[in-house]
């Protein structure tokens, strides 16, 4: 007959976390992900959050920058020949942590829920969210609007907000083992080297 559709709060099958206690989860409307055994979920707003930031920053970065001008006197302050290099690290490594971070958690599906610790996993926690606020910083690079600066406040504050609500489902499923990565792996600031114990 068709596709199921899955209602609001349908609750999927449940999982078990490494010392066996069940873990149920609902299924947030159209979300796929929120399907699979191996993945421990995401904030219910986080897309949506994500989108409706997206979409002001571009409003207000786009109308400061190439209509109304009014906050981007920085521009003539710092040249091109600082700003530009600067954008495109900034922007080169946002891509290259969304490509590694989504293709870990998304690339293959594992038959048993495990805490991910390889790739840029192993040296910060939330890759994928580090890389959108890097995406915004970079475009600010390519023209500082100090209006859209000012969305980088409720931007960083929405990120982290999804990023803790996301561990504490990480805990909930991994148990002892996400407790660990906590305190091998930083959450922001990323570290290439091996923690002493």
């Amino acid at each position: 007959m068709g596709r199921k559709s899955w209602s609001h709060q349908e609750i999927l099958p449940d999982k078990q976390n490494e010392k066996g206690a069940t873990v149920t989860r609902r299924d947030a409307k159209g979300d796929h992900h929120s399907r699979r055994i191996d993945l421990a979920g995401e904030h219910r707003y986080g897309d949506a959050g994500q989108l409706a930031i997206a979409v002001l920053f571009a409003v207000v970065w786009i109308g400061d920058t190439f209509i109304l001008g009014c906050t981007t006197f920085l521009n003539e302050i710092i040249p091109n020949s600082v700003r530009l290099p600067a954008a495109l690290i900034l922007l080169s490594l946002s891509a290259f942590l969304a490509i590694k971070g989504m293709t870990a958690v998304f690339g293959k599906i594992r038959e048993k829920p495990v805490v991910i610790r390889t790739g840029v996993f192993g040296a910060i926690r939330h890759p994928i969210y580090l890389s959108e606020a890097l995406l915004y910083l970079g475009l600010l690079m390519l023209s500082l609007s100090l209006a859209a600066t000012f969305i980088l406040v409720p931007v960083f504050i929405f990120l982290n907000h999804i990023a803790r609500h996301e561990e504490k489902l990480c805990l909930r499923l991994y148990g002892d083992a996400y407790e660990q990565y906590m305190r091998d792996v930083p959450m922001w600031i990323p570290r290439f080297w091996k923690r002493k114990k």
